[in-house]
């Protein structure tokens, strides 16, 4: 396996919401269009760690004003200055998601006479569909869903994403709530071979996505939720925490403060977490973990082409 400093950061932003980012293999990518006054220094020095000054993505799952928020989207712009952004399929059901979309729209205008033009991509059912299906996985993102837009629940159309460029996974799945949609993932062989970290599906509600049979299959290492220490919804529920505790997964929430997870040693598997005390460097808990991939990319190149047949629910970046 080759060695790939990994990081990933979910910050606490001091109200509802989310922000993560994920770096890997010289990439930075920040996830959801949020950046508030106690996020913003993390992000900076989160950037300088990695020893980038522009990020390569944005990319946003949900119109949700908690997932991105318009006036945050602007200075998030300005700070990360994108190369691309990968936005919802879905069109925005409230006048936040419009003017987001607007804004999105007119940075890709501003960035055509520039030297670093940003391109744009709607995350839609067709769009997936036309992903190329391929035979070499290792370091290669894939794209679940939306393959479909669902009329009734605009939850469900939240883009669920799995990061892979790094020496462990990170899993995202947006606010996601159909219990379908959760049988679906958790069939996907290459999900449960390859899950390390999994950001609890619409911050760990109990709607159904998250339920034993899916984390049986999925059995993430470690569990994150995005929330606010006063969130009025108590994410994530009791019911959910229950379920990880019963299946072994560690859970981390920025209800603590912010979490970073990174590669250690050779940068080839093994992984620290370290959960933060709010508005600090101090820390709150810390826990050392061994990536699936690790004991994966040690089979001979025979055997990982055996067990990586393309199927058609895995489409590849």
């Amino acid at each position: 396996m080759k060695s790939i400093i990994t990081r990933f950061h979910a910050y606490q932003l001091g109200c509802a919401g989310s922000s993560f980012s994920y770096f890997a293999d010289g990439h930075f990518t920040v996830l959801e269009g949020r950046l508030t006054e106690v996020s913003k220094p993390c992000l900076t020095r989160e950037m300088a760690n990695c020893g980038v000054e522009t990020a390569d993505t944005l990319h946003i799952t949900s119109w949700d004003s908690d997932h991105c928020s318009a006036g945050e989207l602007t200075d998030l712009l300005m700070l990360t200055v994108p190369a691309k952004i990968e936005y919802p399929g879905y069109e925005p059901h409230s006048d936040m998601g419009e003017t987001c979309l607007a804004i999105i729209e007119a940075y890709s205008k501003r960035r055509l006479s520039s030297n670093r033009p940003a391109r744009i991509q709607a995350i839609t059912p067709e769009y997936i569909s036309s992903l190329t299906q391929s035979e070499a996985l290792a370091f290669r993102d894939v794209l679940y869903h939306p393959r479909w837009i669902d009329e009734s629940y605009p939850n469900n159309n939240s883009t669920v994403k799995f990061f892979r460029r790094g020496s462990f996974n990170v899993l995202s799945l947006g606010d996601v709530e159909s219990a379908d949609i959760s049988a679906r993932l958790r069939r996907d062989k290459y999900l449960s071979r390859e899950t390390d970290v999994m950001i609890l599906a619409h911050h760990g509600a109990d709607n159904g996505f998250t339920n034993k049979s899916f984390l049986e299959r999925i059995e993430p290492r470690l569990a994150i939720c995005s929330s606010d220490f006063d969130n009025q919804h108590d994410h994530p529920r009791d019911e959910v925490r229950g379920l990880l505790y019963e299946q072994g997964i560690r859970l981390m929430t920025t209800k603590t403060g912010d979490i970073i997870v990174k590669s250690i040693g050779d940068q080839t598997g093994a992984f620290c977490a370290t959960n933060l005390k709010a508005n600090s460097t101090e820390i709150s808990s810390q826990y050392d973990f061994e990536a699936k991939k690790k004991l994966l990319l040690s089979y001979n190149a025979d055997t990982i082409r055996q067990l990586y047949t393309p199927r058609p629910s895995y489409r590849l970046l």
